[in-house]
């Protein structure tokens, strides 16, 4: 199954640079190009994209703004957020408007395309750094609606990094359920993203960063 790519980034090279990078890949198909979040917004609601790879920092409306508003519409598109400073204040804002990731333009292509079939499938994968600053940044509630048994287990094995597929496989229960209980979580704890929820778990211990730094996704 192919999925389906939307580039939103202000400069047309890099976009080209974007969309020459991901042909290489069969299993990607970037649909369409916007050049501000206003255009993202109206490309993702006519072509209803896997995942969105938006720039942060754009005239007009800002990648956090598009974020945002895409998530909220269309809560089954993904986000990453792709930035060119790794400290740089919006990708934060970026993770609390409810992209999944994030991602340094220098990122290689075979990362990159690694990187859009981990969104498409529901993967969070964090570095330990990132992780460790983002979970002292994005907050959930601090009285969430308390969590079932069946949907702690999946907050955990989503906050661990694994895949849709592979919590079910896991679990014993259909994809479909996995995405029913993973609404349920994000509703429950008042965030817009899985990596909003993974960062929840980590934050009160259901899961722990990895002692090597090398290593992606939670323990």
């Amino acid at each position: 199954m192919t999925i389906r790519v939307l580039i939103v980034d202000d400069h047309s090279v890099v976009r080209q640079g974007l969309r020459m990078f991901l042909s290489l890949d069969s299993e990607l198909d970037v649909i369409a190009e916007a050049a501000d979040g206003q255009e993202a917004i109206s490309l993702a609601r006519k072509f209803k994209p896997d995942v969105v790879l938006m720039d942060l920092l754009m005239p007009g409306m800002d990648g956090i703004a598009a974020t945002q508003a895409i998530r909220q519409e269309m809560p089954d598109v993904e986000v990453i957020a792709l930035t060119s400073v790794l400290e740089d204040e919006a990708v934060i804002g970026a993770i609390r408007a409810g992209a999944i990731g994030y991602l340094l333009k220098d990122t290689k292509s075979d990362e990159l395309c690694r990187a859009i079939k981990c969104a498409a499938a529901g993967q969070v994968q964090l570095s330990p750094q990132a992780a460790a600053r983002l979970v002292r940044e994005v907050q959930a509630p601090e009285r969430p609606e308390v969590l079932t048994e069946r949907e702690t287990d999946v907050l955990r094995s989503l906050a661990m990094g694994k895949t849709n597929k592979e919590i079910a496989s896991e679990l014993y229960i259909s994809e479909a359920t996995v995405k029913t209980h993973i609404s349920n979580i994000l509703r429950k704890l008042g965030v817009t993203s899985r990596t909003q929820a993974a960062l929840y778990a980590l934050r009160i211990g259901l899961v722990r960063l990895p002692a090597n730094e090398s290593d992606s996704g939670f323990q």
